[in-house]
């Protein structure tokens, strides 16, 4: 099967690929857009998860490939079945994620009925569960289960969920390659600082956003990709020569969150949809059932949303978002928002304030000591003497974005935004 894909041209599927396409679980993908309210503010930001997870994996097999272009495994077939876990991870990375926004996971069930095997010895039970849960659950225990099985007879599911979820412990030494563990570098392919699901996700975004941020030169990053064994395990490494490029990419995504992923409009509607799901009145519920889960998708709320009596449900649904009044960008908390929140509670007037924050990476030095057990790596390859160092210690990109950039908004019902004007500024 051959997709061709807005963002990377043609990309190919396998038989066994094409059946994990089909089945429900990844068709209803399709149904729950990438940027959920986003296109609110960007009218061309329909594009959905399916399209995405694709994208993330037709990157996913060519970093591999680049990766362990010159690795010397002893039985080819470790590295075919590597490769198309790897692919299979990025796949499906996003497969439980919930209607329209992290919001709905307001409404989750308890993690403890989703009775998830391969979570039950690492997971709080007594959480609220999670779409990354539900992701395990597809993966592991639901039909998807089974297409994986009849599919892909030397991978089992769980081996999948490994790579997506570092905590998972595995079965076996499906990992283990001739005495070393390469769990670690297929997993940052799927999740670290830099991946193949943000390589997609910038690129993809701001091609249907139409706009400059997020363009990234994924494609080099992809080129200087490598790996680097440390005590028996592989990391992800990359080569000097592309280290401008992975700073351009840090601050690319720092800039899209900022610009677009934090826009006021975007975020009203997240601010709204979380009080309707927090309500007394609100009968939105996400069953703990993988197959009901299946049918919820952003059309499904929709659907609930417009026969809601709520008054935040009804303003989501006509599109009578409040308006914002006040917005200050800062890299601490200001006294003035506080005095305007002061201001508009004395005066019994309804409001909603939010704070967006983002920070550039993890890597910055307070990052905590068990985070080092997957660190990315840079590598000189034309000077085989330089000893590979962590990439926090190669660039200064970090100390220059160390502080965490902070958006404070207010909105206010828009009827009243000119008396409220009025009195911020007396």
């Amino acid at each position: 099967m051959e997709i061709l894909d807005p963002v990377h041209g043609s990309i190919e599927l396998s038989n066994a690929e094409t059946a994990i396409l089909d089945s429900p679980a990844f068709q209803r993908l399709r149904s729950i857009k990438q940027l959920g309210f986003g296109e609110y503010s960007f009218p061309g930001a329909t594009h959905n998860r399916f399209i995405h997870s694709l994208g993330a994996s037709h990157l996913a097999r060519s970093a591999f490939d680049k990766i362990f272009e010159n690795y010397e495994f002893k039985n080819k077939k470790d590295k075919q079945r590597l490769r198309q876990t790897v692919m299979l991870a990025a796949l499906l990375h996003d497969v439980g994620h919930g209607p329209l926004s992290h919001a709905s996971e307001e409404v989750m069930p308890a993690f403890r009925d989703l009775k998830i095997k391969a979570l039950e010895r690492i997971a709080d039970p007594d959480r609220r569960a999670n779409h990354e849960d539900f992701t395990i659950k597809f993966i592991t225990d639901s039909p998807l289960s089974k297409t994986l099985k009849e599919n892909f007879s030397d991978i089992h599911p769980l081996h999948i969920a490994c790579v997506i979820d570092p905590k998972i412990k595995s079965p076996d030494d499906f990992f283990d390659i001739d005495g070393i563990d390469v769990r670690p570098l297929l997993s940052q392919i799927i999740s670290s600082e830099l991946d193949v699901d943000r390589m997609d996700y910038l690129s993809r975004d701001s091609h249907f956003c139409g706009i400059s941020y997020g363009k990234i030169e994924y494609k080099w990053l992809i080129e200087n990709f490598m790996y680097h064994e440390v005590d028996g395990r592989l990391h992800l490494a990359i080569n000097r020569r592309a280290l401008y490029t992975f700073d351009d990419f840090l601050i690319s995504r720092h800039h899209m969150y900022l610009m677009v992923y934090f826009h006021h409009k975007a975020i009203i509607y997240d601010e709204m949809l979380q009080r309707y799901l927090t309500s007394d009145d609100c009968d939105y519920k996400i069953p703990a059932d993988i197959n009901e889960y299946t049918h919820f998708t952003d059309y499904h709320f929709y659907e609930h949303i417009v026969r809601a009596n709520n008054p935040w449900a009804r303003r989501i649904a006509r599109r009578a978002p409040l308006k914002m009044i006040y917005e200050l960008h800062e890299t601490h908390e200001n006294k003035r928002t506080g005095e305007i929140r002061k201001q508009l509670e004395e005066n019994d007037i309804e409001f909603i304030h939010s704070s967006s924050k983002a920070r550039l990476s993890k890597y910055h030095p307070s990052l905590p000591i068990e985070e080092k057990g997957r660190q990315i790596y840079v590598v000189d390859k034309y000077n085989p003497s330089e000893k590979p160092y962590p990439i926090e210690e190669t660039t200064n990109i970090f100390q220059q974005y160390e502080k965490t950039r902070r958006i404070d908004r207010i909105y206010v019902d828009p009827e009243k935004s000119d008396k409220v004007l009025k009195l911020i500024r007396r």
